[in-house]
């Protein structure tokens, strides 16, 4: 797997121009096709899609995008670079399919630094042409070095050396609500059990109004006040995955090497009721 987890615009382009790249769009079809980078494919259910972290749930999850990474031509042999509006408009959408293509084995994968919003900003072209590629044969190795699933949440609970980072938005933190699809969407509200919280929007500055990931340092600084080190064994969780993968990758680019994403997150874990959970709501 490449250590290049954020690409410019420019080198998108470049990238793209010269064939060695290809852009996947994870906005709503109708936004991809009035405009979109040229040459993109567009792939919203990367967004879209609840998964269980279970292995009927993996199953599932595999039997949904593998069809859709074939018929969009997405192959091992090129750089993938995924891109939303920008950072923050999805909640952490690309970033979530950077975590979903690298679990499926994509050696490279990254993510359009400020999204949409920095390509144009600064003056690189748009288009509404929608390209078509040959479909691929893929077939899946799962890289989960990343990847932390139901059983491995538990044991990690009862694991003094692992530290969990909740980043979800404040009410979900506080209890007041289950989820961003809404406060009964899931059936428990709550956190895990000894979970810190770093809310997912202030490991990114608005720099022209644009997020960027914060500089290394602020980012170390920001952990540091909850307790959490570069060298930390550290899982991320939210609501699905795609939050915590945001988080994951704005960790990775400080120097945090040992960050796991558990995607199944608390919509998985509110599901079982055997699972212990801090239901008490905080004050605001």
């Amino acid at each position: 797997m490449s250590n290049q987890y954020l690409f410019s615009p420019q080198k998108t382009q470049q990238m793209i121009s010269d064939g060695t790249a290809i852009a996947v769009d994870v906005r709503d079809s109708d936004a991809f096709e009035s405009s979109h980078l040229p040459g993109a494919v567009n792939i919203p259910e990367m967004f879209y899609e609840l998964s269980m972290s279970t292995e009927e749930g993996l199953r599932e999850m595999e039997n949904t995008f593998i069809p859709l990474f074939s018929k969009a031509g997405l192959s091992k042999d090129k750089t993938i670079i995924v891109y939303e509006d920008s950072l923050n408009t999805r909640y952490g959408g690309s970033c979530r399919g950077f975590f979903q293509l690298s679990y499926f084995g994509y050696p490279n994968v990254g993510v359009l630094d400020g999204g949409m919003a920095q390509w144009q900003a600064e003056g690189l072209p748009l288009t509404d042409r929608i390209e078509s590629y040959p479909a691929t044969v893929i077939i899946p190795e799962y890289d989960r070095s990343f990847f932390v699933d139901k059983a491995e949440m538990l044991a990690a609970l009862e694991n003094p050396q692992v530290k969990i980072l909740d980043n979800r938005d404040a009410d979900e933190w506080r209890g007041e609500s289950s989820s961003p699809y809404g406060a009964d969407f899931a059936p428990r509200k709550g956190r895990l059990p000894g979970a810190r919280w770093i809310e997912w929007y202030n490991f990114m500055s608005a720099d022209d109004s644009i997020p960027h990931f914060l500089p290394a340092d602020r980012t170390r600084a920001l952990c540091a006040q909850v307790g959490l080190y570069a060298e930390d064994d550290i899982i991320v969780y939210c609501f699905k995955g795609a939050r915590a993968s945001n988080t994951l990758l704005a960790l990775k680019i400080a120097g945090f090497e040992h960050v796991r994403n558990y995607y199944g997150s608390w919509n998985e874990w509110s599901r079982d009721p055997s699972l212990p959970a801090d239901q008490e709501v905080l004050a605001a």
